[in-house]
């Protein structure tokens, strides 16, 4: 019989796992700390330069530091002209986050200090990821349309880079900003999912790049990073506001999973999804396209009085970038554009105090049978 100790907690739920001075989630209160920072502070304030910086090096940058970092992104975010050659032969109808992993991996085979796992080295590496990922995702979802990839502009942050690249044209300071504050929201979560496998990576002394892939892979799944596609996807089924409720009561009848609603960790509302209910009423009131947002609030009451669960980050991140224009199959890649962050300083951190990550499982299968020579087998 095994201790209380060594019982086995489905999905590890409320194991702690590792140590970290990165980023806190306090679900009994709803808060989100990164580096002490709370969430709402930094989303009103910060920049995602200046949080990117915070994640790295622990402290929000100077003026000369964020100078530093900014222009250090900026020159790394254009992509070989291999890069783009793999990018060009991709399927166009990939999943682009299948597209990312891709991409990311052979990033490895032209990074010369891949294998080379000393803070310096990694710190670069991190730079080159998180200045990279923008241009990766906008550069394909171009050349699958026929376009020409856009090369990102020196004085653009990389959120106004990411619109830029994407749409071939300098965004407004109102669609920058969102897009800033988006990745502010996105930028860590604490012992994630994908931050874990990128962490339990690591502690193989393996290299960032396959740490990076692995939580790309991990991102992916609809019940992580991948649930922002399926709440647009209701959405647009749903059609209209008068059909929201029946929609949803069906839906729950039907023991259907509805997604954006609930968390692991939260038992109050999600931070982040304050600050995006807010961006996504604003872009609906700037574009004169209410409907999405109107039929988010909606969807949010009934659930609320019927299951008592409120929305998480992912809910109402797919209004935002739907007002914004963005097609649904690339919210998943914006989450890990702003992500990397995130997760390369746990990688960082990883291997500033590395033990091999190796937890046990309980074994539930049968014991005491033996061999049957095959001829005897029935």
């Amino acid at each position: 019989m095994p201790s209380e100790a060594n019982v086995a907690k489905a999905g590890l739920e409320g194991v702690v796992a590792a140590q970290s001075a990165i980023s806190d989630v306090n679900g009994d209160e709803g808060r989100l700390i990164y580096r002490g920072f709370d969430i709402h502070d930094l989303a009103e304030h910060a920049s995602f330069e200046e949080v990117v910086h915070l994640l790295w090096h622990g402290n929000l940058p100077t003026r000369s530091e964020l100078a530093l970092l900014s222009g250090l992104l900026n020159r790394e975010s254009r992509l070989s002209s291999e890069i783009q050659a793999l990018i060009r032969a991709i399927p166009k109808d990939a999943n682009p986050m299948d597209m990312l992993r891709t991409v990311v991996s052979a990033l490895a085979l032209h990074d010369p200090e891949a294998g080379d796992t000393s803070r310096e080295a990694n710190l670069r590496k991190a730079i080159r990821l998180t200045a990279k990922f923008p241009t990766i995702v906008t550069t394909f979802q171009r050349v699958r349309y026929g376009l020409e990839p856009v090369e990102p502009s020196d004085g653009l942050s990389i959120a106004g880079n990411f619109l830029f690249t994407l749409r071939g044209e300098v965004p407004d300071d109102v669609a920058t900003r969102t897009m800033d504050v988006a990745f502010v929201l996105h930028a860590d979560h604490e012992l994630n999912a994908s931050t874990f496998a990128a962490r339990v990576t690591a502690a193989t002394l393996s290299d960032m790049y396959s740490a990076v892939v692995s939580a790309i892979g991990t991102l992916k799944g609809p019940l992580h990073g991948g649930a922002n596609e399926g709440v647009i996807k209701n959405l647009l089924e749903i059609g209209s506001l008068e059909n929201v409720e029946p929609w949803v009561l069906k839906a729950l009848a039907g023991k259907k999973k509805i997604m954006g609603f609930g968390h692991r960790v939260y038992h109050t509302e999600d931070p982040r999804a304050t600050h995006l209910r807010e961006m996504s009423r604003q872009l609906g009131e700037r574009t004169g396209e209410k409907k999405w947002y109107e039929m988010s609030r909606k969807m949010e009451e009934v659930i609320m009085r019927e299951k008592h669960l409120n929305p998480n980050v992912d809910f109402y991140s797919a209004s935002t970038y739907y007002a914004m224009g963005i097609p649904p199959d690339l919210f998943t890649p914006i989450f890990a554009c702003s992500r990397i962050s995130g997760w390369t300083a746990h990688v960082l951190e990883q291997f500033d105090h590395n033990r091999l990550i190796r937890p046990r499982a309980e074994y539930v299968g049968p014991r005491g049978l033996t061999y049957t020579p095959i001829g005897e087998r029935v």
